[in-house]
């Protein structure tokens, strides 16, 4: 990167940003509090409520989030008749699945062959660590020229939807002229991205019951109706042949206009098994980011270990739906509920319930902040132009924002470029993506109090 004095200044913070970053990852929190303390989470707001009253914000405030997590709220004025810039990151995480696949332990900061590892490192308390040293950054030369909100969310990766329903009933608090989104990642590292699309999500618990209890399958099986079955029949209606997703009345067969994706890439980033194929038609961006997704996250019936010969009396599984940008939520619940209840075999009585679920978005790319945006990235990743993506992932919150204030420009950038393995095991942060884009943003700062 070229000499200037804010890259100067990140990179000189560098080993401090790396050690705030270690103190955030050792909290647990994770916001599903059947599995993790909550007091690991409020551990982790009051963490950040401190730094940020360390860096000047004032009005810093943990909100009580009707889902029962908390934000965390600050402010920093900038000079008279300043614009307004809100930064967001979630301080929550993914858990950590199978900790014994972690090279090293989850919730410890381990640097490795020139990555930071660790449960958050890039979704995205390292978010929050990119915010900071973009504001320190701008303090050290010169001052910060705009207002700065920032808000760091407590349950994201719960999808309860605690933060949209206090901004919708506190509208006056997060209302900006720009809204950074610090949870978005490159397209692969390297190359300064700005993701203009998210998928939206949809959670629905789904339950199967034939029998009154379990049977032996010597005796009953081949004439008893088999729960397991039935949802495996059930599911597996889910998709066509080629994997696809098709579920009864939503479109499937939509098209990405935008940066393409191509499958060597896809097959290196998605690490899949020499010999096995990838699922689907059309391109891989069509799919990835155009298109509906479904996904098994889980299903409740007896492990291996421990099973006996029985037919299963019931069984349950947690399925995910993904929707492209233009297909609504709600709709979509309906549809993949009504396809599920009506492929379940048998007469089986099956009930879903839906637990969850999110908007897709679409950003307006034309509008001045998007400008200095680029302008920010091709000082910050010299010789790169500024791609714009899509994101097969949700954020929930960029709806809500985004119909709260419906003249601000709304902006995607992070950390979670392919390599990071968000939400897996050995989940990782670049060092050298978190400079480069600490000093785009606040160049992006710079570029859009001068417009």
């Amino acid at each position: 990167m070229p000499s200037n004095p804010l890259a100067e200044t990140v990179a000189s913070l560098l080993p401090r940003a790396k050690a705030e970053l270690a103190e955030l990852v050792g909290f647990r929190s994770v916001a599903d509090f059947s599995q993790f303390p909550k007091s690991e989470s409020e551990a982790a707001a009051g963490w950040i409520a401190d730094a940020l009253r360390a860096e000047g914000f004032t009005d810093v405030a943990l909100l009580d989030t009707p889902d029962g997590t908390q934000s965390v709220y600050g402010f920093l004025p900038g000079p008279e008749g300043a614009k307004t810039v809100l930064l967001y990151a979630h301080y929550d995480v993914q858990p950590p699945l199978d900790e014994a696949a972690w090279a090293t332990p989850p919730f410890e900061l381990t640097e490795r062959d020139g990555r930071w590892y660790g449960r958050g490192t890039a979704d995205c308390k390292g978010g929050f660590i990119m915010h900071l040293l973009a504001l320190r950054a701008l303090k050290a030369n010169g001052g910060v020229p705009v207002h700065v909100k920032v808000i760091v969310e407590g349950s994201e990766e719960q999808g309860t939807g605690g933060l949209e329903r206090y901004a919708e009933q506190h509208p006056e608090l997060l209302a900006a002229d720009t809204i950074v989104i610090g949870d978005a990642g490159n397209f692969r590292a390297g190359l300064p991205t700005v993701t203009n699309t998210l998928r939206g999500t949809i959670l629905v618990r789904v339950r199967v019951d034939t029998l009154a209890g379990n049977l032996h399958s010597g005796q009953f099986g081949g004439a008893a109706p088999d729960a397991l079955a039935a949802l495996i029949r059930a599911l597996d209606s889910l998709r066509g042949e080629d994997g696809s997703t098709t579920i009864d009345g939503l479109d499937s067969t939509a098209r990405w206009d935008g940066l393409e994706y191509t499958e060597e890439q896809f097959r290196a980033d998605a690490k899949v098994l020499d010999g096995v194929g990838l699922i689907g038609d059309g391109s891989v961006a069509d799919r990835l980011w155009a298109r509906p997704a479904v996904t098994v996250l889980g299903i409740d019936c007896p492990p291996v270990v421990g099973a006996t010969p029985s037919v299963q009396a019931g069984a349950g599984a947690l399925v995910n739906l993904r929707v492209p940008p233009g297909t609504d939520t709600a709709e979509a619940t309906k549809l993949l509920q009504a396809h599920i209840e009506a492929h379940t075999p048998w007469g089986a009585r099956v009930t879903t319930e839906p637990i969850g679920q999110g908007q897709p978005f679409r950003a307006d790319t034309s509008s001045p902040a998007y400008r200095a945006m680029a302008e920010a990235m091709a000082v910050a990743y010299p010789g790169e132009t500024m791609q714009y993506a899509g994101q097969g992932g949700t954020i929930p919150l960029c709806n809500t924002l985004a119909a709260l204030y419906p003249r601000a420009e709304i902006l995607l950038i992070g950390l979670s470029e392919p390599e990071a393995q968000i939400h897996a095991a050995n989940e990782s942060v670049s060092p050298e993506e978190l400079e480069r884009l600490s000093v785009a943003e606040a160049l992006f700062l710079r570029n859009y109090a001068a417009r």
